[in-house]
């Protein structure tokens, strides 16, 4: 099989570390990578750490999670990387906005098995 490297962009660690051995755990193929910030997210991209996904917070300090996006869509290489939004927002314009700019949208606080499903799904269809 083939590992699917996650990368995983949100400001809180707990949530950052919960995602990260939760998906980990429920599937030995997924290597989650943990970044705290958008700014440090497209270094690592800089470098070719390229993901197979990314699930990327919308609130964050400095650059926010429709920055970064905006950022991963202007570059050729970067644009073709699915996004999940992990948010904490939950008013209809950015789940409409997380639609289209993302591959999907996730609350928080969400079940670790409802994240996996929508990962399954998105990286299926991006195949």
């Amino acid at each position: 099989m083939h590992i699917k490297k996650i990368m995983i962009v949100d400001d809180l660690p707990g949530v950052a570390y919960t995602v990260k051995y939760g998906l980990e755990k429920l599937d030995s193929d997924f290597n989650v990578l943990r970044v705290e910030s958008g700014k440090k997210c497209l270094e690592l991209l800089e470098n070719n750490q390229i993901p197979d996904l990314i699930l990327l917070d919308i609130m964050m300090p400095e650059m926010n999670g429709w920055e970064v996006a905006r950022k991963l869509r202007e570059n050729l290489e970067w644009r073709k990387i699915p996004i999940i939004f992990l948010t904490a927002i939950e008013d209809e314009t950015s789940k409409i906005t997380g639609s289209i700019i993302g591959k999907d949208y996730i609350e928080k606080p969400f079940e670790i098995t409802d994240l996996k499903e929508k990962i399954d799904k998105t990286l299926k269809e991006s195949t």
